[in-house]
């Protein structure tokens, strides 16, 4: 009992400097920006010359193994680095968490598959629990601009209040793209409570400070194959707190990557969320 309470107490702890303040560098930015730049250009790349999922880039037989993988329903997941020129991109006080995964939805359309993701008023439920509030603010069909209120639960809960601008691009009546840019990620103190607040934007627990997510879809063997590309920044590790908190934060980027994937494989085909001439009728 005595050891158990100690542990508790250790972790309660170290619970408390992971949560702890800290602050946004413009030189942690700066890291970010350049990583994200070297990112886009090898995905100008491959919408340009492919391969367009990332599937196609793999060996022949790795290549026919991870199509099977996807018709089964498996969401196939792994984690990227970007180099400049062989070296890896430090990241001062930061860290950056990029994942790209990709399914498979039988029997729909890319037009049905574009629509409900579009509907953005109707995410909180699409996505729940992860978004809790939703809210197109603007948009023409190409462009948009949204707002989310996140929650994550992992050894901690956290709530953030977040916006995006979001372009989408279709490449022919099969293949299409978008790509969505987080211009304001707030964490919310005491959310749902009389007395919530946002905290300063920057100087936070640094859970999420940058969110940029790409997507791509195409429509063939009789679905609709979805892949989300997501790079993100966070806040380093405090200094002797690897061994506990790292297992976390290193996970919870896939997590979410997998999540949105399969919640928007099953929004698609469950029964009741009837997807009906390229609409979502609820």
């Amino acid at each position: 009992m005595h050891n158990l309470r100690l542990l508790l107490l250790t972790l309660t702890f170290l619970l408390a400097r992971i949560s702890s303040a800290t602050e946004l560098k413009p030189s942690t930015i700066a890291a970010f920006d350049h990583y994200v730049e070297l990112a886009e250009q090898r995905m100008k790349n491959e919408v340009r010359s492919g391969p367009f999922l990332s599937v196609d880039g793999l060996p022949i037989a790795q290549r026919e193994g991870g199509y099977s993988q996807l018709k089964q329903g498996v969401i196939l997941t792994h984690a990227l680095e970007i180099t400049d020129h062989g070296n890896a991109i430090g990241v001062p006080d930061g860290l950056i968490h990029h994942w790209v995964g990709t399914a498979f939805i039988p029997g729909v359309t890319l037009e049905q598959t574009v629509t409900l993701l579009h509907d953005y008023n109707n995410h909180w439920k699409i996505f729940a629990p992860e978004v809790v509030r939703s809210r197109l603010l603007q948009g023409n069909g190409k462009d948009f601009i949204i707002s989310l209120r996140l929650r994550k639960k992992t050894i901690i809960t956290v709530t953030l209040d977040t916006t995006y601008q979001v372009h989408y691009v279709a490449l022919d009546n099969v293949r299409a793209y978008s790509s969505s840019y987080s211009t304001k990620i707030a964490e919310v103190e005491h959310a749902g409570e009389p007395n919530e607040h946002e905290k300063p934007v920057g100087n936070d627990t640094g859970y999420m400070w940058r969110l940029n997510s790409y997507w791509r879809y195409w429509q063939r063997d009789g679905g609709v194959y979805i892949q989300l590309e997501a790079i993100s920044l966070s806040r380093d590790i405090p200094t002797g707190l690897g061994w506990i908190a790292s297992p976390f934060i290193k996970r919870m980027p896939r997590e979410s990557l997998v999540f949105t994937l399969s919640h928007t494989r099953d929004a698609l085909t469950r029964n009741d969320t009837a997807v009906k001439n390229g609409s979502v009728v609820r």
